[in-house]
Formats: structure tokens, C-alpha cells, sequence
């Protein structure tokens, strides 16, 4: 009912940026929340960042001060502004997103991943 589609990874020398969108299509009523993960390699999957819908942000502490979540919420799209990149900062990148699904209010909460995008830092 809901597909989140990524875009914007790739290979970027270490110090360099990238910035992932992902946008959320299909039935919905309202976001709860957008959120973005990774997961390198050998690694368990984590949380990256995480804002609400009125706005509030959380990041993970190895990230703060590098990267900044944001919203579009007229396109229900999600951004990661990603800084001062590290190799550490390697991984597969998954948006995550609360949505309220449709066709209408009350409607029901459920939660979706994209499908995943590569983000990769040489040093």
C-alpha cells in the first residue's frame, strides 16, 4: 500500500557529501515519523536519524553535527544532508517510515523500509 523509494547514494571520497531523499507514495493519511538506518558491513543495522512530524530530530551520537534529517512534507520526503563524510560512514542506507495508511482518518499504522541504497567513503 506504501513504497518508500531512495535515492542519492553512491562513492564519495572521505570529507566529501551526499544527500539521500526518500519518498513515501501510495494510500496515505498522515506520517508519523521518517527515520533513516544503515547497516555496514559486518554490522547490525542501526538508527541514524529520526524526525518526527512536527519537526524534532534525533541523530545517532557518531553522526551528530555531520548529518541533518529533514522534511518535505508536501512530498512526503525525507532527506539526509550527510557532511564531513568518514569510511566509518560506509553502509547500506534504509529509510523508515510510520505511516498512517487510507483510504481515510482513522485509518491504521504500519511501518515500511525502502529498498535500500549504498553509500560507500574511500579514505
Amino acid at each position: 500500500q506504501v513504497q518508500l523509494v531512495e535515492s542519492g547514494g553512491g562513492l564519495v571520497q572521505a570529507g566529501g557529501s551526499l544527500r539521500l531523499s526518500c519518498t513515501a507514495s501510495g494510500n496515505i493519511v498522515s506520517i508519523n515519523n521518517m527515520s533513516w538506518y544503515r547497516q555496514g558491513p559486518g554490522k547490525q543495522r542501526e538508527l541514524v536519524a529520526i524526525i518526527t512530524s512536527g519537526g524534532s530530530a534525533n541523530y545517532v551520537d557518531s553522526v551528530k553535527g555531520r548529518f541533518t534529517i529533514s522534511t518535505d512534507n508536501a512530498k512526503n520526503t525525507v532527506y539526509l544532508q550527510m557532511n564531513s563524510l568518514k569510511p566509518e560512514d560506509t553502509a547500506v542506507y534504509y529509510c523508515y517510515a510510520l505511516v498512517r495508511v487510507g483510504p481515510a482518518l482513522p485509518g491504521r499504522v504500519t511501518s515500511y523500509w525502502g529498498q535500500g541504497i549504498q553509500v560507500t567513503v574511500s579514505s
